[in-house]
C-alpha cells in the first residue's frame, strides 16, 4: 500500500528542515498529541502508542543528500513498512511531503488507509507549521 502525504511549502531551508527531521527525538512534535502515548525516542528511533492500543516503532535507516529521510517500521510495528521523508530546495524555502510504503493485505488496508493518510497529512502540516512560529 502506497500513501503519499499532501506536499507542503516550508518557511526554511532544506537543511534546517532536514537537520530537525534527521533527529528522531523531534518526531513528537509532529504527532497528534491527543491521539498518541507513551512516546520515546533516541536519535535514531523512536516508538509512540496510537488510539486503540496499537504500537508503531520507527527506526532510521539512512539519508540521501539533505533530500531524503528513509525510516523503517521497528519490531513493535503491526507490519512492515517504509517512510521516506522527502525535503526538496526552494531557494530560501522548502517542500516536502512523507511517502509511505506498507506491506498490509486487503483487509488491514480497508482499516488502515485513511487514518494512515490523515496521519501523514497532519505530520506534514506539522512540519510546515514548525517552521512559520
Amino acid at each position: 500500500m502506497i500513501i503519499k502525504s499532501n506536499k507542503v511549502q516550508v518557511a526554511a531551508s532544506q537543511k534546517e528542515v532536514f537537520d530537525f527531521l534527521i533527529d528522531m527525538n523531534n518526531i513528537i512534535h509532529l504527532l497528534p498529541q491527543d491521539k498518541i502515548s507513551d512516546f520515546k525516542s533516541t536519535d535514531k528511533d523512536c516508538s509512540f502508542k496510537v488510539q486503540g492500543g496499537v504500537i508503531i516503532s520507527l527506526v532510521h535507516d539512512g539519508v540521501q543528500d539533505n533530500a531524503e529521510i528513509f525510516l523503517v517500521s521497528g519490531e513493535k510495528s503491526p507490519f512492515p513498512f517504509k517512510l521516506t521523508i522527502h525535503i526538496a530546495d526552494e531557494q530560501d524555502e522548502s517542500t516536502g511531503y512523507i511517502h509511505f510504503d506498507g506491506e498490509v493485505n486487503m483487509f488491514l488496508k480497508m482499516m488502515v488507509e485513511k487514518p494512515l493518510t490523515t496521519l501523514f497529512n497532519y505530520m506534514s502540516d506539522k512540519i510546515k507549521s514548525h517552521f512559520e512560529g
